[in-house]
C-alpha cells in the first residue's frame, strides 16, 4: 500500500512538473528568429509590475487543494497504521 501510494505521489509530482515546464516553454519567446538573422529593433516597452499572486491560481483554490491533499494523506496514514 505504501509503495503504491508513494508511486502515485511521485507520478503526480512528475506530471505537475512536466505541465509547468511545458507552460513555461510555451510562454517563452522563440530564439530561432534571432538566430536566422532577423533584426529586431529595440523599442520602449511598458512593463506591468505585478505581485507574486498574479499566477492565475487564486488563494482559495490553493487552500482547497492543500486541504484535499492533507485529508487524503491523513486517510492513507490512518489506514497504514
Amino acid at each position: 500500500m505504501r509503495t503504491s501510494f508513494g508511486f502515485c505521489i511521485f507520478a503526480g509530482v512528475l506530471i505537475l512538473v512536466g505541465l509547468v515546464g511545458a507552460s513555461i516553454a510555451a510562454a517563452s519567446p522563440s530564439v530561432s528568429s534571432a538566430a536566422e538573422g532577423v533584426s529586431t529593433s529595440a523599442t520602449p516597452v511598458v512593463v506591468h509590475r505585478g505581485s507574486f499572486h498574479d499566477t492565475g491560481l487564486r488563494d482559495e483554490a490553493a487552500m482547497v487543494l492543500v486541504g484535499m491533499i492533507l485529508i487524503g494523506l491523513a486517510g492513507a496514514v490512518r489506514r497504514a497504521a
